[in-house]
């Protein structure tokens, strides 16, 4: 450890200069800074303020390593299906399919999008039932007559909840709940099933809606990859005390992912009315979203928020997708509900991983140096420890001169004495 500068100290972690001094000079101060060439990403990493995550860029072959495993376990499941029903990946039940597919995979990024901006949204299911029953009962009306009021529906309950969460920073899992038991409230106003009105059927366009899912999922997450963006969404994420404010541009992102969430939780139910064989079941609609925030848990978002994969969501789905398909025809009768827990269980899991695996490697390791008051400049070795630079604290002794002075003594009492 060397002192330069009376009181400072300078850390170096490069381990490769002895001498804890770099390769270039300051002229200006007369000593050596140890700069090394930083690049313009590594000088980025040294403005980043931690107290908006960690410094660095998020490490990505994480996901793309669990999205290639998810991506054999779809292969593994699909070959399985084509096996025991061939039927099933053809004509109109494979239309069908990716209809459902698509909507779980709308369900899927709303919950996705509010994890990421670190405000989780547990309304997403009983918003996408509620909106089936109401296109359920108004379809007949038209596809854009019947969707506009449950479109400005949900943009009111977003920012409803906006305001709880945003407004008085409380924990957006609770606002959140709040919605969807109100939205509850106004399912349980059925009776009975309803009959879907009207003449739209997605199935004559599943192979379009099911390649905008894919192409909005597959995008957004690799826009997710840019590290400012990455870090302005996911910027509500608590860094310290979790009931301090994050400000302005960060509430202002959590409001735009609580309502796109609740519009895509909207558009899902939309499809679930239109693609089901049968009227329309007023349920809670807890297990949806279940589903939803499972599958994008497994897709690697983080639990947390801020971190996400860029293929996850969009292989998580279809993996959910094809084994509900699949355990529908063995007759294995399994809940919703039940697969939703597992998947939010497994999606757990990948949280943890993501959030080991997927930090920031240390900026400043081996790259710069960063100076720092020194709380206490002595090596450690005792009261007469030595230095290694710097001031010494201690007051020095005036120096002594050598030349020979008169005794005191001897001048008042003589020398004989």
């Amino acid at each position: 450890m060397a002192y330069d500068e009376p009181g400072y100290r300078r850390r170096d972690t490069d381990s490769t200069d002895p001498d804890g001094y770099g390769t270039s000079d300051d002229s200006e101060y007369g000593y050596r800074t140890g700069r090394r060439g930083i690049s313009t990403a590594e000088l980025d990493d040294v403005f980043d303020d931690p107290a908006h995550g960690e410094p660095g860029r998020d490490r990505i072959g994480v996901h793309l390593a669990w999205e290639a495993l998810l991506l054999l376990a779809v292969g593994v499941v699909a070959f399985l299906l084509y096996s025991e029903d061939p039927a099933a990946l053809r004509d109109t039940e494979f239309t069908t399919l990716l209809v459902g597919a698509t909507a779980l995979g709308l369900l899927a990024l709303g919950a996705g999008l509010s994890m990421r901006a670190a405000v989780p949204n547990l309304a997403v299911g009983p918003v996408a039932v509620a909106a089936a029953l109401h296109f359920a009962e108004n379809g007949d009306r038209g596809l854009v007559p019947a969707m506009l009021p449950a479109t400005l529906f949900t943009v009111g309950l977003g920012l409803a909840v906006a305001v709880l969460v945003v407004g008085l920073h409380v924990p957006s899992w609770a606002a959140t709940l709040a919605a969807a038991l109100g939205t509850i409230v106004f399912v349980q106003q059925r009776t009975a099933p309803v009959a879907v009105q009207g003449e739209f059927d997605p199935k004559r366009s599943a192979l379009y809606l099911f390649g905008g899912f894919a192409a909005v999922a597959v995008l957004s997450g690799l826009f997710g990859t840019i590290k400012p963006l990455r870090r302005a969404i996911g910027r509500f994420r608590p860094t310290g005390d979790p009931a301090r404010r994050r400000g302005g541009p960060a509430g202002l992102f959590a409001t735009l992912a609580i309502i796109g969430s609740m519009v895509l939780a909207m558009l899902a139910g939309v499809l679930i009315a239109a693609n089901g064989t049968g009227p329309v079941v007023p349920e809670p609609g807890l297990e949806w979203t279940g589903l939803a925030i499972g599958a994008a848990l497994v897709g690697g978002t983080s639990a947390f928020g801020r971190r996400g994969g860029i293929f996850g969501t969009l292989l998580a789905v279809v993996l959910l997708t094809l084994f509900v398909r699949y355990a529908e025809y063995k007759n294995w009768h399994i809940a919703l509900g039940a697969i939703a827990a597992v998947t939010v269980a497994g999606g757990l899991v990948v949280t943890r991983l993501v959030e080991t695996l997927g930090r920031p490697r240390a900026a400043r390791a081996g790259r710069y140096e960063e100076w720092q008051p020194d709380p206490d400049p002595v090596d450690g070795s005792g009261w007469s420890g030595g230095r290694t630079g710097g001031t010494n604290s201690w007051p020095t002794m005036p120096t002594q001169p050598s030349e020979a002075r008169a005794d005191p003594w001897n001048d008042r009492w003589g020398t004989d004495r």
